[in-house]
């Protein structure tokens, strides 16, 4: 899963990065009232998704046959394993980016209720099947491994993919497939928009995780024990880091709504108070995983070798936490209100020069080992929110309506 999630996670982020647009365009033309060209970035942005997807879906041989060259230090048994998830996974590309592209239209509309919803069903569903089709059985279904969660996943992400659409498709809604009503506006002009926001936002994604690559392949370094240590935080460290991303996606609908209804006043504020919570939040989450760290981390391993590694770099994993939450929330602020070429611009300080400059110097010059690899993502994350907090606190010039309003300058 250290192989096979990592290469999943960068190939899915970068591939959907017309979603930034999608977030950008569809909250700012629901904070002007105009419902029928929000209903029209939402069909084009589906559509994107499906082709997206299939061309992606189509390269999954390709991506099996790269993954020796992208992790040449680990086992037969776990490079059979990362095979087995990701030829599942990525085949189900289209499936995954309809279920995004849908909850995020839903999201920027102001309806966070419905994905919430939508994702506590679905992942119901999720656990139970992680269980049957990784574990098996009743005697009946076999131990799958890694790709019965590769199975787990694209069924779950099928599920929401149906309910999200479907929600969609309500009239009711400020965003709503279905909704009637001309505008001026014409899909070549709305696909212009969607690259433009997501041009950048796609060249940033394709940095990072050529970075954040980089950096997985020096965890590699460490061994297998490492590898199942440092995977065991992220899993916890994903339960802060989706909880600073969901801060994120209200921020994001929020500034573009508030731009898109002149008022970047309160944009700003919406940023701020979203990434003040964040903070608050992050921070409780990181003390508690310190605290409890002898109970979680045996959780996922009864080896004594990857508990004493990741007992070590568990107080690194709670001090990143309140950098994290400013970095990830105003990056999404960014995003929404249509400027990610700043947001290119952080990303490659951050997540491209800076983690995997201070990693190679923690990990392999002063051979900290895997408290190395995560003071390096510390420091990403410090410098990030940083550099975020000074652009936020410049005063924008005033806001228009034919052209997005930056919030900083």
């Amino acid at each position: 899963m250290q192989i096979g999630g990592a290469l999943e996670w960068s190939i899915w982020s970068v591939f959907a990065a017309f979603e930034v647009g999608t977030i950008a365009r569809v909250g700012r033309l629901v904070g002007a009232g105009d419902r029928a060209g929000a209903r029209r970035v939402a069909r084009l942005s589906l559509g994107m998704a499906i082709a997206i997807g299939l061309v992606l879906a189509l390269a999954t041989p390709l991506v099996l046959a790269a993954l020796p060259l992208v992790a040449t230090r680990v086992s037969d048994e776990a490079m059979s394993e990362a095979r087995g998830y990701l030829g599942v996974t990525i085949a189900a590309s289209p499936i995954v980016f309809v279920a995004a592209t849908a909850t995020a239209t839903l999201q920027a509309g102001g309806d966070t209720r419905t994905p919430l919803l939508i994702g506590v069903g679905a992942n119901i569903i999720h656990i139970a099947l992680n269980r049957v089709l990784i574990l098996g059985a009743f005697g009946i279904v076999p131990a799958m491994g890694a790709r019965g969660a590769g199975i787990s996943t694209a069924v779950t992400f099928a599920i929401e993919a149906v309910l999200a659409t479907m929600a969609l498709t309500s009239r009711a809604r400020p965003v709503s497939l279905r909704a009637e009503g001309e505008t001026s506006g014409t899909i070549r002009e709305e696909a212009s928009q969607l690259v433009r926001i997501g041009g950048p936002a796609f060249l940033e994604r394709v940095l990072y995780h050529l970075g954040f690559m980089t950096y997985a392949l020096i965890v590699t370094r460490l061994g297998d024990a490492a590898m199942a240590a440092n995977q065991s935080l992220i899993s916890v460290e994903s339960i802060c880091f989706l909880s600073a991303d969901g801060f994120g996606v209200a921020a994001a609908a929020l500034v573009a709504q508030k731009l898109g209804a002149d008022k970047p006043d309160q944009a700003r504020s919406a940023a701020w108070i979203a990434a003040r919570y964040a903070v608050i939040t992050l921070t409780s989450f990181g003390i508690g995983a310190l605290l409890l760290r002898d109970v979680i981390l045996p959780i996922f391993s009864d080896d004594p070798a990857v508990f004493v590694i990741g007992r070590s770099a568990m107080p690194v994993l709670a001090i990143a936490q309140p950098f994290m939450a400013m970095g990830v929330v105003l990056a999404q602020a960014l995003r929404g209100a249509g400027k990610t070429r700043q947001a290119l611009g952080v990303s490659l300080m951050g997540a491209v020069l800076v983690r995997l400059a201070a990693t190679w110097l923690f990990t392999i010059v002063l051979g900290f080992g895997l408290v190395g690899v995560w003071l390096g993502s510390t420091t990403d994350w410090l410098v990030r929110a940083a550099i975020l907090a000074t652009l936020f606190r410049r005063r924008p010039g005033e806001p228009t309506r034919t052209e997005p309003e930056p919030l900083v300058q």
